[in-house]
């Protein structure tokens, strides 16, 4: 179960990763390394296969390159004032790829390489829903990387109304936060929850002020800093539209 977080709060991912794991035991930074790699792996894995690799290929890749991030010193020399994180990482998993260009897959899934919980199964089935484009592999890398940013802002958004007992409202406005298809009107919401249509259109004004408070949150911890938010969130939502 994720540990509950006081409102504002926010897990020590990305470039505050890197920077912790600079000065905390091995074991720490192990743990807070295998954190950051469940939560991007997947933008990883589709950029991979949207290269041309084979599912078990990309699965090798994907394992093999968090694996080296895990077992050497490499990510503690990463420099936040590079640039973006998830410029970081894409940057360095194409290194990774032509370094292991040469190395069969078999060796890679048998080099004694620590596995993390990844459920590719899944990421597959999601990446064989991707619209049959032009796309490029690093426009679908961005917009996973967007994706996720997204669904983690309301995952945090769902969780506070959750510890403090609005749940039903939680359950039947958010909804009306990201849903671009045909929504009850607030009148119908409204009778739901048994309160009056403009105490709905207040309530929802509200997430979506909060929502966006969380998600500005989220894409401050993969910038350098504060002025480059707003470039960020316009690459985001262009990434996603």
């Amino acid at each position: 179960m994720t540990p509950k977080r006081a409102r504002g709060e926010f897990a020590t991912t990305r470039w505050t990763t890197v920077n912790a794991v600079r000065h905390v035991s091995a074991s720490q930074a192990a743990n807070a390394l295998a954190e950051l790699c469940e939560v991007y792996w997947l933008p990883l894995y589709g950029y991979l296969r949207r290269r041309g690799y084979r599912p078990e290929e990309a699965q090798d890749l994907t394992q093999g390159f968090f694996a080296r991030l895990l077992e050497t010193d490499s990510i503690r020399t990463a420099d936040p004032a590079r640039g973006r994180f998830r410029s970081f990482l894409l940057t360095a998993l194409k290194r990774y790829v032509i370094n292991e260009h040469e190395r069969s897959a078999a060796a890679r899934r048998g080099g004694g390489h620590p596995h993390l919980s990844l459920d590719f199964d899944e990421a597959e089935r999601a990446y064989a829903l991707e619209p049959a484009t032009d796309e490029t592999p690093d426009r679908l890398f961005d917009r996973r990387w967007a994706t996720i940013a997204l669904d983690r802002a309301l995952e945090r958004l769902r969780a506070e109304y959750l510890e403090l007992g609005r749940a039903p409202l939680a359950d039947v406005l958010l909804p009306y936060l990201t849903d671009t298809g045909q929504l009850p009107p607030y009148r119908a919401a409204a009778a739901r929850l048994d309160i009056t249509e403009g105490a709905v259109k207040v309530a929802v004004h509200r997430m979506r002020q909060r929502y966006g408070a969380i998600l500005r949150a989220e894409i401050a911890e993969t910038v350098l800093g504060e002025e480059e938010v707003e470039a960020e969130l316009r690459e985001l939502f262009r990434a996603v539209s």
